[in-house]
């Protein structure tokens, strides 16, 4: 992955191997470049564009995005994929890692990093993913997942104690680290009760006794994937659309569907 080159530079291979939030990593192409700002009657646009050219002449190939001027002793921050860098004017130093509010014990760059990375609930296409009702089904929640991914299998341990709630499940298989995957996964869909397959398959390791050579998804959910920056699986989307990648432990789960529902009351408030 291209942020993992970027760390063993910053910072030595070993970190760079470290597992983030128990997820599987996905190779993914370079992100395209952010709209131009009008540099020439913006000083301050200036400056970051400036910085983002010398992020990415010291990181060549690096995928810089959202480069900004933080609120934090004068540093700026950039954008890699999931993570948050942080950079002096001239790019002498980069910080990378994250910095914490003492006083609420906040994660302020986690917390940044939601803000960046939201996506719209209602601009996700549903109908490409798998449909599972919980209870009364009232909480959102989508995820992208790999058949193959053991991390997803743990997720999938976790939400059979999580109830109330709808989830949508992307089949988003990742070739370059289990090349059966997509075939697993067209199976799966091409079965007549798609949820029961899903979960049979990581519950007993047992595919549907079809083909799968029905018309999938997986094509345009991968292209979907790459659009939200998925890099990794279990990604879960919740229903404020913030992007949590990982296989979340059932209290962190709860915790963070709350925090969701109460944002958007929040919102629909502010909005009234």
């Amino acid at each position: 992955m291209q942020v993992a080159r970027v760390l063993a530079m910053l910072l030595g291979a070993s970190v760079a191997l470290m597992p983030l939030a128990y997820a599987q990593d996905a190779a993914k192409p370079d992100a395209k470049s952010d709209a131009k700002s009008d540099a020439k009657s913006d000083p301050a646009a200036r400056d970051i564009a400036s910085i983002k050219k010398l992020l990415e002449t010291k990181f060549p190939g690096a995928p810089i995005a959202n480069v900004s001027k933080s609120p934090y002793f004068g540093l700026y921050e950039a954008q890699l994929e999931d993570r948050m860098i942080y950079t002096d004017a001239a790019v002498n130093y980069v910080i990378v890692g994250s910095v914490y509010d003492t006083a609420t014990r906040t994660n302020l760059t986690e917390q940044r990093l939601r803000q960046l990375n939201r996506v719209a609930w209602d601009s996700l296409p549903l109908d490409l993913a798998i449909k599972k009702v919980k209870g009364d089904g009232s909480r959102k929640l989508a995820v992208f997942a790999d058949a193959d991914c053991p991390f997803c299998k743990r997720l999938e341990t976790e939400l059979k104690s999580v109830d109330n709630v709808t989830i949508y499940t992307f089949l988003f298989p990742i070739d370059s680290l289990h090349p059966e995957s997509a075939k697993k996964s067209a199976q799966i869909w091409c079965a007549a009760d798609r949820v029961k397959a899903w979960d049979d398959w990581f519950d007993t390791g047992k595919l549907p006794q079809n083909k799968g050579d029905c018309p999938t998804p997986i094509a345009q959910t991968a292209k979907l994937g790459e659009k939200y920056r998925v890099n990794a699986t279990p990604t879960l989307i919740f229903a404020d659309g913030s992007v949590t990648p990982g296989a979340l432990p059932l209290a962190q789960l709860e915790s963070e569907m709350k925090r969701a529902d109460a944002e958007l009351k929040k919102t629909a408030s502010t909005q009234k």
